[in-house]
């Protein structure tokens, strides 16, 4: 009978419900801490830096290709070599800035 006593006595409730608290609370930090999303700034940036990547790739091919093309039609002749050098020459300048973006340490 003494037992049944002690856990209704609302000073034992209290301190198992605050003990409890205490526990959920921690529990909580520690799960916060643990599916906290990555840094947003460090994510924008390498979202950023893909994006350059991705236009520097398409501009560089596409734009040599188009003003390789361009050549071709004015020079009038049946060959694409305007095409080819030039669309070759936009790979190269593509590469060569992402190269240089890359090597670029953030702040």
């Amino acid at each position: 009978m003494s037992d049944d006593t002690t856990a209704r006595d609302p000073d034992v409730e209290d301190a198992r419900l605050a003990a409890l608290d205490e526990r959920l609370k921690a529990a909580r930090e520690r799960e916060d801490a643990r599916t906290k999303p990555a840094k947003g700034a460090e994510a924008d940036a390498n979202y950023r830096m893909g994006s350059r990547v991705l236009a520097e790739l398409i501009g560089g091919i596409g734009g040599g290709a188009f003003v390789g093309w361009v050549i071709d039609q004015i020079v009038g002749g049946s060959s694409h070599w305007g095409l080819l050098v030039v669309m070759v020459l936009g790979t190269f300048i593509a590469f060569r800035n992402i190269i240089k973006a890359a090597s670029v340490r953030p702040d």
